[in-house]
């Protein structure tokens, strides 16, 4: 088999990416590899999150965003994509419309998928393959709108769960406190008699915590509860500003990094966890794995 690529498109609460890799059946140590990763913080969820709606400001960026990830597409020899959007999308009351309107401008389809099918994309990394069996873990991917959960026990997926619980929607104060309730509910009542288990964590927000930690294991890729927790009071009296300057934040993560902090804080808290585990992964690789997947399925 030639080297094909594919690309994954996340319309997410906080950033629209653009994930394109390639698969090389050959290389056997790593079937797929990074071509190319675009990153644009839309903040689509500002709108979704205290509107309702997406302006139409950010509607008309996001076609031109769609317009020339399109274009990148082709540069690329792109075989086959996917375009998913999350909870801003899901969210908006004209996410449906913007989408059609995506498909007549720019010929990209666009599926607004919900918080269980965007659990089991995220799985989908098969990033249960990395970690020890018999141990057991939780698959919490945050995001700007949603957090998504996966209960492993034993290498075997047993529970997918969102919850509207996300960065951005925290910044606009739009997070319910009952959410927050059930999700302790959930995860206490889910993991009890497990005894120990851990966290691995995905989002752009806990690959950046794990890499300003000061204390963190670098040969297992995890990061301990303790470390995340030191590394949170730090940041948590300063201003978004002050963050950038000391710890050399971009605009678009200095706000954000301290809900999402929050959010693995709170749940590692629940489920007594001493790790996370930060393999560097997101819903746009499971989108690629999904593709590749059915592609198979279909030779």
């Amino acid at each position: 088999m030639k080297k094909v690529n594919y690309a994954a498109i996340d319309i997410g609460s906080n950033a629209v990416r653009l994930l394109i890799k390639c698969v090389n059946e050959e290389n056997a140590p790593e079937l797929m590899s990074k071509v190319q990763l675009i990153r644009i913080p839309l903040r689509l969820g500002e709108d979704a999150f205290t509107m309702g709606v997406i302006s139409a400001e950010k509607e008309k960026k996001l076609i031109r965003l769609m317009k020339a990830y399109k274009q990148l597409m082709k540069i690329y020899d792109v075989v086959d994509y996917r375009a998913c959007a999350t909870s801003a999308m899901r969210d908006a009351r004209n996410g449906k419309d913007i989408t059609r309107q995506i498909a007549r401008k720019t010929g990209i389809r666009v599926d607004i998928i919900d918080g269980q099918e965007e659990a089991h994309i995220v799985y989908d990394n098969h990033i249960e393959q990395l970690f020890a069996s018999g141990q057991n873990y939780l698959y919490v991917d945050v995001g700007g709108g949603s957090t998504e959960i996966n209960l492993l026990v034993d290498g075997e997926l047993q529970h997918s769960l969102s919850y509207n619980i996300g960065t951005v929607r925290m910044l606009s104060g739009a997070v319910r406190e009952e959410v927050w309730g059930q999700m302790h509910d959930d995860l206490e009542r889910l993991t009890e008699g497990l005894g120990e288990v851990n966290i691995i964590g995905s989002g752009g927000n806990i690959n950046k915590l794990y890499r300003l930690a000061e204390k963190k294991d670098k040969k297992k890729l995890r990061l301990p509860v303790t470390s995340l927790q030191t590394l949170y009071d730090k940041l948590v009296p300063l201003t978004p500003e002050q963050r950038m300057d000391t710890f050399s934040l971009k605009v678009d993560r200095a706000d954000v990094i301290v809900p999402a902090a929050e959010i693995f804080l709170t749940i590692a808290k629940v489920v007594r966890s001493e790790y996370i585990h930060v393999p560097v992964i997101g819903l746009a690789d499971g989108i690629i794995d999904s593709l590749y997947e059915n592609k198979e399925g279909e030779n």
